[in-house]
């Protein structure tokens, strides 16, 4: 399907199909698309020694409001034997390199390239990002915190007020 091309998969209220279409059109050929029930993931496999690692942009679209979240999910699977399994969520930035054992090819990858990606066709189309909420959740986690501990200190500099 080419970019000018613009299926029915349920999605196209408010341009949620001609947004994946037009992100999916600027995408190199390493990423995979799928559907989901809210918008769409993004994959890329992340060259990384020893280890499987999937990078997936997980968009969600709202486009009555016209507004989208990105929430990374990363996978990492050790290879062989008891290799196991690791996932992270939520906002997530990171490069690795590599090289093959004889110097030959060279890998690299940077979590920002698939976000400025999503970002420059949602401005282009006058989509707004909003955080998900997970990030909400820890930003209000994080500030309950703060309060916390300034309260502690206040509360331990009266005590020892000489």
């Amino acid at each position: 399907m080419s970019a000018g091309q613009v299926h029915s998969h349920g999605h196209n209220a408010g341009g949620a199909e001609e947004f994946r279409v037009r992100v999916q059109a600027a995408a190199d050929t390493s990423y995979r698309w799928q559907w989901t029930a809210r918008g769409f993931d993004l994959a890329v496999d992340v060259p990384v020694p020893g280890r499987r690692q999937v990078h997936t942009y997980r968009v969600e679209l709202r486009p009555q409001e016209r507004t989208f979240t990105v929430t990374d999910v990363v996978d990492t699977m050790g290879r062989g034997p008891g290799g196991g399994r690791q996932r992270e969520t939520g906002r997530i930035r990171y490069r690795t390199w590599s090289s093959s054992p004889d110097g030959t090819e060279r890998h690299s990858f940077s979590s920002a390239e698939g976000h400025r990606l999503i970002r420059g066709v949602a401005q282009e189309l006058g989509w707004r990002e909003t955080r998900p909420a997970t990030m909400k959740a820890g930003l209000a986690f994080g500030a309950f915190g703060g309060i916390v501990a300034l309260g502690t200190l206040i509360a331990l500099a009266i005590a020892f007020w000489p």
